[in-house]
Protein backbone atom coordinates (compact mmCIF):
# COMPACT_ATOMS: atom_id res chain seq x y z
CA UNK A 1 0.00 0.00 0.00
CA UNK A 2 3.02 2.23 0.83
CA UNK A 3 4.41 1.76 -2.22
CA UNK A 4 1.66 1.96 -4.34
CA UNK A 5 1.05 5.09 -3.18
CA UNK A 6 4.45 6.63 -3.23
CA UNK A 7 3.89 5.44 -7.24
CA UNK A 8 0.57 8.15 -7.21
CA UNK A 9 2.79 11.08 -5.11
CA UNK A 10 4.98 11.03 -7.83
CA UNK A 11 3.24 10.97 -11.02
CA UNK A 12 0.01 13.15 -9.12
CA UNK A 13 1.38 16.90 -10.13
CA UNK A 14 2.10 15.35 -14.12
CA UNK A 15 -0.47 13.36 -14.42
CA UNK A 16 -3.26 16.59 -13.11
CA UNK A 17 -1.30 19.04 -14.47
CA UNK A 18 -3.10 18.17 -18.25
CA UNK A 19 -6.42 19.22 -17.68
CA UNK A 20 -5.28 22.52 -15.51
CA UNK A 21 -3.23 23.28 -18.57
CA UNK A 22 -6.07 22.54 -20.77
CA UNK A 23 -8.59 23.98 -18.72
CA UNK A 24 -6.78 27.12 -18.94
CA UNK A 25 -6.37 27.48 -22.38
CA UNK A 26 -10.02 26.83 -23.03
CA UNK A 27 -10.98 29.65 -20.62
CA UNK A 28 -13.14 26.75 -18.59
CA UNK A 29 -14.01 27.57 -15.40
CA UNK A 30 -13.27 26.24 -12.36
CA UNK A 31 -15.59 23.51 -11.89
CA UNK A 32 -15.49 22.24 -14.82
CA UNK A 33 -11.85 21.90 -14.14
CA UNK A 34 -12.43 19.88 -11.58
CA UNK A 35 -14.68 17.50 -13.47
CA UNK A 36 -11.84 17.09 -15.75
CA UNK A 37 -9.13 16.22 -12.93
CA UNK A 38 -11.31 14.10 -11.56
CA UNK A 39 -12.55 12.10 -14.87
CA UNK A 40 -9.06 11.98 -15.54
CA UNK A 41 -7.64 10.12 -12.20
CA UNK A 42 -10.39 7.72 -12.95
CA UNK A 43 -9.68 7.21 -16.23
CA UNK A 44 -5.43 7.12 -15.32
CA UNK A 45 -6.41 4.34 -12.44
CA UNK A 46 -8.36 1.79 -14.69
CA UNK A 47 -5.58 2.08 -17.25
CA UNK A 48 -2.96 1.66 -14.75
CA UNK A 49 -4.58 -1.46 -13.49
CA UNK A 50 -5.05 -3.21 -16.90
CA UNK A 51 -0.76 -2.27 -18.03
CA UNK A 52 -0.33 -4.05 -14.43
CA UNK A 53 -2.60 -7.41 -14.26
CA UNK A 54 -3.70 -7.05 -18.21
CA UNK A 55 -6.96 -8.57 -19.49
CA UNK A 56 -6.18 -11.61 -20.51
CA UNK A 57 -4.45 -11.96 -23.76
CA UNK A 58 -6.02 -9.03 -25.12
CA UNK A 59 -5.17 -5.66 -23.13
CA UNK A 60 -2.76 -4.82 -20.98
CA UNK A 61 1.20 -4.96 -20.75
CA UNK A 62 1.72 -7.19 -17.70
CA UNK A 63 4.41 -4.60 -16.33
CA UNK A 64 5.07 -2.72 -13.61
CA UNK A 65 4.25 0.40 -15.06
CA UNK A 66 2.08 3.79 -14.12
CA UNK A 67 -0.13 5.29 -16.91
CA UNK A 68 -1.46 8.71 -16.89
CA UNK A 69 -2.32 11.75 -19.02
CA UNK A 70 0.30 12.70 -22.04
CA UNK A 71 0.86 16.04 -22.62
CA UNK A 72 1.51 15.06 -26.24
CA UNK A 73 -2.16 15.85 -27.07
CA UNK A 74 -2.64 19.52 -25.19
CA UNK A 75 -1.49 21.59 -28.23
CA UNK A 76 -3.63 19.65 -30.71
CA UNK A 77 -6.73 19.64 -28.75
CA UNK A 78 -6.44 23.08 -27.98
CA UNK A 79 -6.81 23.67 -31.59
CA UNK A 80 -9.16 21.38 -32.25
CA UNK A 81 -11.35 22.75 -29.40
CA UNK A 82 -10.68 26.64 -31.01
CA UNK A 83 -11.58 25.53 -34.22
CA UNK A 84 -14.28 23.68 -33.59
CA UNK A 85 -15.51 23.61 -29.75
CA UNK A 86 -14.59 20.90 -27.60
CA UNK A 87 -17.07 18.38 -28.19
CA UNK A 88 -15.20 18.09 -31.58
CA UNK A 89 -12.15 17.22 -29.23
CA UNK A 90 -13.81 14.19 -27.56
CA UNK A 91 -14.98 13.05 -30.53
CA UNK A 92 -11.39 12.99 -32.59
CA UNK A 93 -10.00 11.64 -28.93
CA UNK A 94 -12.99 8.87 -29.18
CA UNK A 95 -12.44 8.38 -33.18
CA UNK A 96 -8.16 8.18 -32.74
CA UNK A 97 -8.28 6.14 -29.41
CA UNK A 98 -10.19 3.32 -31.70
CA UNK A 99 -7.83 3.79 -34.42
CA UNK A 100 -5.14 3.13 -31.40
CA UNK A 101 -6.61 0.06 -30.64
CA UNK A 102 -6.51 -1.21 -34.51
CA UNK A 103 -2.85 -0.58 -35.50
CA UNK A 104 -1.11 -1.59 -32.07
CA UNK A 105 -0.17 -4.99 -33.39
CA UNK A 106 1.03 -3.75 -36.78
CA UNK A 107 2.94 -1.11 -34.92
CA UNK A 108 4.66 -2.98 -32.63
CA UNK A 109 6.26 -4.65 -35.50
CA UNK A 110 7.22 -1.59 -37.23
CA UNK A 111 9.91 -0.14 -34.74
CA UNK A 112 12.33 -0.09 -36.93
CA UNK A 113 10.25 3.07 -38.83
CA UNK A 114 10.37 5.25 -35.14
CA UNK A 115 14.16 4.98 -33.90
CA UNK A 116 15.18 7.33 -31.68
CA UNK A 117 15.83 10.01 -34.05
CA UNK A 118 12.09 10.29 -34.40
CA UNK A 119 11.03 9.69 -30.90
CA UNK A 120 13.41 12.02 -29.61
CA UNK A 121 12.82 15.01 -31.63
CA UNK A 122 9.12 14.06 -31.24
CA UNK A 123 9.63 13.96 -27.26
CA UNK A 124 11.70 17.31 -27.79
CA UNK A 125 9.16 19.14 -29.21
CA UNK A 126 6.45 18.05 -26.73
CA UNK A 127 8.64 20.06 -23.79
CA UNK A 128 9.43 22.91 -25.77
CA UNK A 129 6.10 24.01 -27.12
CA UNK A 130 4.43 23.25 -23.62
CA UNK A 131 6.82 25.72 -21.78
CA UNK A 132 4.94 28.85 -23.02
CA UNK A 133 1.72 27.30 -21.35
CA UNK A 134 3.64 27.24 -17.94
CA UNK A 135 4.52 31.13 -18.39
CA UNK A 136 1.43 31.95 -19.56
CA UNK A 137 0.24 30.08 -16.23
CA UNK A 138 2.34 32.17 -14.23
CA UNK A 139 1.31 35.62 -15.31
CA UNK A 140 -1.96 34.74 -15.88
CA UNK A 141 -1.40 35.78 -19.57
CA UNK A 142 -0.47 38.88 -18.67
CA UNK A 143 2.64 41.63 -18.38
CA UNK A 144 5.51 39.78 -15.49
CA UNK A 145 4.77 40.62 -11.94
CA UNK A 146 7.46 40.89 -9.78
CA UNK A 147 4.93 39.00 -6.91
CA UNK A 148 4.18 35.86 -9.21
CA UNK A 149 8.09 35.91 -10.33
CA UNK A 150 9.27 35.65 -6.91
CA UNK A 151 6.81 32.94 -5.90
CA UNK A 152 7.27 30.94 -9.32
CA UNK A 153 11.18 31.54 -8.74
CA UNK A 154 11.12 29.95 -5.60
CA UNK A 155 9.39 27.18 -6.44
CA UNK A 156 11.48 26.60 -9.18
CA UNK A 157 14.63 26.60 -6.82
CA UNK A 158 12.79 24.21 -4.14
CA UNK A 159 12.04 21.75 -6.58
CA UNK A 160 15.69 21.58 -8.26
CA UNK A 161 16.95 21.58 -3.85
CA UNK A 162 14.96 19.07 -3.20
CA UNK A 163 16.02 16.86 -6.40
CA UNK A 164 19.37 17.49 -6.37
CA UNK A 165 20.50 17.13 -2.26
CA UNK A 166 16.91 15.25 -1.42
CA UNK A 167 17.45 11.54 -0.55
CA UNK A 168 14.55 9.27 -1.05
CA UNK A 169 11.47 10.20 -0.69
CA UNK A 170 12.45 13.35 -0.61
CA UNK A 171 13.91 13.56 -3.93
CA UNK A 172 11.05 11.47 -5.59
CA UNK A 173 8.02 13.81 -4.37
CA UNK A 174 10.38 16.98 -4.81
CA UNK A 175 7.44 18.67 -7.21
CA UNK A 176 4.81 17.44 -4.81
CA UNK A 177 6.47 18.88 -1.62
CA UNK A 178 6.98 22.16 -3.71
CA UNK A 179 3.36 22.26 -5.20
CA UNK A 180 2.14 22.63 -1.82
CA UNK A 181 4.74 24.83 -0.20
CA UNK A 182 4.36 26.78 -3.06
CA UNK A 183 -0.06 26.71 -2.59
CA UNK A 184 0.75 27.66 1.53
CA UNK A 185 2.95 30.48 0.12
CA UNK A 186 0.35 31.65 -2.17
CA UNK A 187 -2.09 31.64 0.43
CA UNK A 188 0.07 33.79 2.06
CA UNK A 189 -0.05 36.34 -0.52
CA UNK A 190 -3.85 36.13 -1.05
CA UNK A 191 -3.22 34.61 -4.07
CA UNK A 192 -5.82 31.88 -3.40
CA UNK A 193 -9.30 31.18 -3.42
CA UNK A 194 -10.89 27.82 -1.86
CA UNK A 195 -14.06 28.80 -1.59
CA UNK A 196 -15.65 26.27 -3.95
CA UNK A 197 -14.16 23.43 -2.45
CA UNK A 198 -16.55 23.39 0.51
CA UNK A 199 -19.54 22.93 -2.30
CA UNK A 200 -18.13 19.98 -4.05
CA UNK A 201 -19.69 16.69 -3.23
CA UNK A 202 -17.53 13.72 -1.44
CA UNK A 203 -18.47 11.17 -3.71
CA UNK A 204 -19.46 11.08 -7.72
CA UNK A 205 -18.60 9.72 -11.02
CA UNK A 206 -17.46 12.08 -14.10
CA UNK A 207 -20.26 12.93 -16.66
CA UNK A 208 -20.22 10.64 -19.79
CA UNK A 209 -20.60 13.60 -22.97
CA UNK A 210 -19.73 17.09 -20.29
CA UNK A 211 -19.45 18.92 -23.22
CA UNK A 212 -22.29 17.54 -25.73
CA UNK A 213 -22.47 14.51 -27.99
CA UNK A 214 -19.17 14.17 -29.80
CA UNK A 215 -18.67 15.13 -33.56
CA UNK A 216 -15.82 14.32 -35.37
CA UNK A 217 -14.32 16.79 -38.31
CA UNK A 218 -11.85 14.91 -40.46
CA UNK A 219 -8.96 16.97 -39.22
CA UNK A 220 -9.27 16.43 -35.79
CA UNK A 221 -9.41 13.12 -36.12
CA UNK A 222 -6.37 12.77 -38.12
CA UNK A 223 -4.62 15.47 -35.87
CA UNK A 224 -5.64 13.02 -32.72
CA UNK A 225 -4.28 10.08 -35.17
CA UNK A 226 -0.86 11.40 -35.20
CA UNK A 227 -0.80 12.30 -31.65
CA UNK A 228 -1.58 8.47 -30.55
CA UNK A 229 0.86 7.47 -33.12
CA UNK A 230 3.22 9.68 -30.96
CA UNK A 231 1.77 8.28 -27.61
CA UNK A 232 2.78 4.77 -29.11
CA UNK A 233 6.46 5.81 -29.23
CA UNK A 234 6.82 7.33 -25.68
CA UNK A 235 4.87 4.18 -24.46
CA UNK A 236 7.13 1.94 -26.11
CA UNK A 237 10.25 3.44 -24.93
CA UNK A 238 8.81 3.16 -21.59
CA UNK A 239 7.75 -0.46 -21.70
CA UNK A 240 11.64 -1.44 -23.37
CA UNK A 241 13.01 1.06 -20.38
CA UNK A 242 11.17 -1.29 -17.83
CA UNK A 243 11.90 -4.29 -19.29
CA UNK A 244 15.45 -3.84 -19.19
CA UNK A 245 14.99 -2.93 -15.37
CA UNK A 246 13.50 -6.45 -14.43
CA UNK A 247 15.79 -7.97 -16.48
CA UNK A 248 13.06 -9.51 -19.38
CA UNK A 249 12.79 -7.79 -22.36
CA UNK A 250 9.03 -7.36 -23.14
CA UNK A 251 7.73 -9.41 -25.99
CA UNK A 252 6.02 -8.37 -28.96
CA UNK A 253 2.84 -9.51 -27.25
CA UNK A 254 3.35 -7.52 -24.46
CA UNK A 255 4.04 -4.32 -26.62
CA UNK A 256 0.61 -4.64 -28.65
CA UNK A 257 -1.17 -5.22 -25.65
CA UNK A 258 0.46 -2.34 -23.95
CA UNK A 259 -0.58 0.35 -26.98
CA UNK A 260 -3.75 -1.23 -27.48
CA UNK A 261 -4.72 0.44 -23.79
CA UNK A 262 -3.14 3.31 -24.62
CA UNK A 263 -5.84 3.01 -27.33
CA UNK A 264 -8.54 2.39 -24.88
CA UNK A 265 -7.51 5.17 -22.87
CA UNK A 266 -8.72 7.01 -25.24
CA UNK A 267 -12.17 6.12 -26.29
CA UNK A 268 -12.80 6.38 -22.25
CA UNK A 269 -11.13 9.43 -22.35
CA UNK A 270 -13.78 10.52 -25.21
CA UNK A 271 -16.98 9.69 -23.20
CA UNK A 272 -15.88 10.63 -19.87
CA UNK A 273 -14.15 14.00 -20.69
CA UNK A 274 -10.29 13.22 -20.13
CA UNK A 275 -7.06 12.63 -21.68
CA UNK A 276 -5.59 10.10 -23.63
CA UNK A 277 -2.86 7.93 -21.48
CA UNK A 278 0.38 6.79 -21.37
CA UNK A 279 3.56 5.28 -19.72
CA UNK A 280 4.76 8.18 -17.10
CA UNK A 281 8.59 8.05 -17.49
CA UNK A 282 9.19 9.25 -13.65
CA UNK A 283 7.55 6.05 -12.69
CA UNK A 284 9.64 3.58 -14.59
CA UNK A 285 12.27 5.33 -12.82
CA UNK A 286 11.11 4.83 -9.41
CA UNK A 287 11.10 0.59 -10.30
CA UNK A 288 14.78 1.32 -11.52
CA UNK A 289 15.50 3.64 -8.05
CA UNK A 290 13.73 1.59 -5.37
CA UNK A 291 13.93 -2.13 -7.20
CA UNK A 292 10.48 -2.91 -6.55
CA UNK A 293 9.39 -4.39 -9.70
CA UNK A 294 5.80 -6.21 -8.07
CA UNK A 295 2.87 -5.25 -10.45
CA UNK A 296 0.64 -5.75 -7.54
CA UNK A 297 2.35 -2.79 -6.41
CA UNK A 298 1.81 -0.37 -9.35
CA UNK A 299 -1.95 -1.97 -9.25
CA UNK A 300 -2.89 -0.27 -5.62
CA UNK A 301 -1.38 2.66 -7.24
CA UNK A 302 -4.32 2.00 -10.16
CA UNK A 303 -7.14 1.46 -7.06
CA UNK A 304 -5.89 4.39 -5.36
CA UNK A 305 -5.91 6.75 -8.61
CA UNK A 306 -9.76 5.60 -9.14
CA UNK A 307 -10.40 6.14 -5.29
CA UNK A 308 -9.12 9.92 -5.59
CA UNK A 309 -10.56 10.38 -9.58
CA UNK A 310 -14.16 9.21 -7.38
CA UNK A 311 -13.85 12.76 -5.00
CA UNK A 312 -15.52 15.92 -6.31
CA UNK A 313 -13.58 17.68 -4.06
CA UNK A 314 -10.35 16.29 -4.83
CA UNK A 315 -10.97 17.64 -7.75
CA UNK A 316 -12.39 20.85 -6.97
CA UNK A 317 -9.20 21.68 -4.92
CA UNK A 318 -6.90 20.63 -6.97
CA UNK A 319 -8.66 23.33 -9.91
CA UNK A 320 -8.14 25.68 -7.12
CA UNK A 321 -4.78 25.92 -6.76
CA UNK A 322 -3.38 29.54 -7.85
CA UNK A 323 -2.02 29.58 -11.46
CA UNK A 324 1.77 30.53 -10.77
CA UNK A 325 2.33 27.75 -8.19
CA UNK A 326 0.80 25.13 -11.24
CA UNK A 327 2.75 27.42 -13.98
CA UNK A 328 6.07 27.03 -11.92
CA UNK A 329 5.77 22.84 -11.34
CA UNK A 330 4.75 22.79 -14.98
CA UNK A 331 7.47 24.89 -16.27
CA UNK A 332 9.92 22.69 -14.40
CA UNK A 333 8.18 19.08 -15.85
CA UNK A 334 7.88 20.36 -19.49
CA UNK A 335 11.59 21.25 -19.46
CA UNK A 336 12.16 17.70 -18.40
CA UNK A 337 10.00 16.31 -20.77
CA UNK A 338 12.34 18.24 -23.14
CA UNK A 339 15.10 17.13 -21.34
CA UNK A 340 14.22 13.33 -21.86
CA UNK A 341 13.85 13.75 -25.84
CA UNK A 342 17.25 15.38 -25.54
CA UNK A 343 18.80 12.33 -23.85
CA UNK A 344 16.93 10.03 -26.43
CA UNK A 345 18.13 12.23 -29.01
CA UNK A 346 22.18 11.88 -27.61
CA UNK A 347 21.67 7.71 -28.63
CA UNK A 348 21.63 8.96 -32.28
CA UNK A 349 24.88 8.74 -34.41
CA UNK A 350 24.81 12.65 -35.36
CA UNK A 351 28.16 11.81 -37.42
CA UNK A 352 25.48 10.55 -39.92
CA UNK A 353 24.16 13.45 -42.40
CA UNK A 354 20.99 11.65 -42.40
CA UNK A 355 20.14 11.97 -39.24
CA UNK A 356 21.96 15.48 -38.42
CA UNK A 357 19.14 16.84 -41.18
CA UNK A 358 16.23 15.18 -39.84
CA UNK A 359 16.73 16.36 -35.93
CA UNK A 360 17.41 20.34 -37.37
CA UNK A 361 14.81 20.07 -39.90
CA UNK A 362 11.94 18.17 -38.27
CA UNK A 363 12.75 20.82 -35.02
CA UNK A 364 12.95 23.34 -37.26
CA UNK A 365 9.66 23.21 -38.89
CA UNK A 366 8.20 22.21 -35.45
CA UNK A 367 9.46 25.62 -33.81
CA UNK A 368 7.33 27.68 -36.79
CA UNK A 369 3.75 27.45 -35.16
CA UNK A 370 5.66 28.18 -31.65
CA UNK A 371 7.51 31.05 -32.53
CA UNK A 372 5.05 32.09 -35.26
CA UNK A 373 1.78 31.04 -34.89
CA UNK A 374 0.52 33.43 -37.43
CA UNK A 375 1.94 31.85 -40.12
CA UNK A 376 -0.31 29.24 -40.39
CA UNK A 377 -3.60 31.62 -39.31
CA UNK A 378 -5.29 32.14 -42.76
CA UNK A 379 -4.74 28.19 -43.82
CA UNK A 380 -7.60 26.07 -44.44
CA UNK A 381 -8.37 24.69 -40.60
CA UNK A 382 -8.05 21.00 -41.75
CA UNK A 383 -4.14 22.28 -42.62
CA UNK A 384 -3.93 24.69 -39.30
CA UNK A 385 -5.04 22.09 -36.95
CA UNK A 386 -2.22 19.63 -38.26
CA UNK A 387 0.36 21.21 -39.30
CA UNK A 388 0.08 24.03 -36.78
CA UNK A 389 0.80 22.19 -33.75
CA UNK A 390 4.49 22.05 -32.70
CA UNK A 391 4.31 18.31 -31.58
CA UNK A 392 2.27 16.96 -34.99
CA UNK A 393 4.43 18.84 -37.51
CA UNK A 394 7.44 17.28 -36.02
CA UNK A 395 6.66 14.02 -36.26
CA UNK A 396 5.21 14.43 -39.76
CA UNK A 397 8.57 15.65 -40.49
CA UNK A 398 10.76 13.51 -38.89
CA UNK A 399 8.82 10.47 -39.32
CA UNK A 400 9.07 11.29 -43.61
CA UNK A 401 12.69 12.26 -43.44
CA UNK A 402 13.51 8.93 -41.82
CA UNK A 403 11.46 7.32 -43.72
CA UNK A 404 12.87 8.76 -46.98
CA UNK A 405 16.76 8.75 -46.21
CA UNK A 406 16.83 5.74 -44.46
CA UNK A 407 14.32 3.21 -45.81
CA UNK A 408 13.24 4.39 -49.33
CA UNK A 409 16.74 5.14 -50.91
CA UNK A 410 19.20 4.01 -49.37
CA UNK A 411 22.76 5.31 -49.63
CA UNK A 412 25.49 3.04 -51.10
CA UNK A 413 27.53 5.25 -48.43
CA UNK A 414 26.29 6.69 -45.56
CA UNK A 415 27.07 10.89 -45.86
CA UNK A 416 29.08 12.02 -43.20
CA UNK A 417 29.17 15.47 -41.43
CA UNK A 418 32.87 16.96 -42.59
CA UNK A 419 34.81 16.94 -39.28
Amino acid sequence: MLFGLQHVIVMYTGCVAVPLVFGAAMGLDQRTIGILVNADLLVAGVITIIQALGIKKILGARLPVVAGASFTAVTPMILIGEQYGLSAVYGAMIAAGVFGVLVAVPFSRLLRFFPPVVRGAAVTMIGLSLIGKAVSMIFDDGPADGQQLALAGGIILVILALMRYGRGFLSQAAVLIALVAGTLAAMALQLTDFSAVGDAAWFGLPQPFLFGAPTFPIAGIISMCIVMLVIFTETTAYLLSIGETIGKPPTQGQLSRGLAADGVSAVLAGLFTSFPDTVFAQNVGLVRMTGITSRNVVAIAGGILIALGLVPKMGELVASLPGVVIGAVSLVMFATVAGVGISTLAKVDFGDLSNFLITSIALGIGMIPVVAPQVYADFPAEVRIIFGGAISSTVIVAFTLNLVFNHVRRPQKKAKIPA
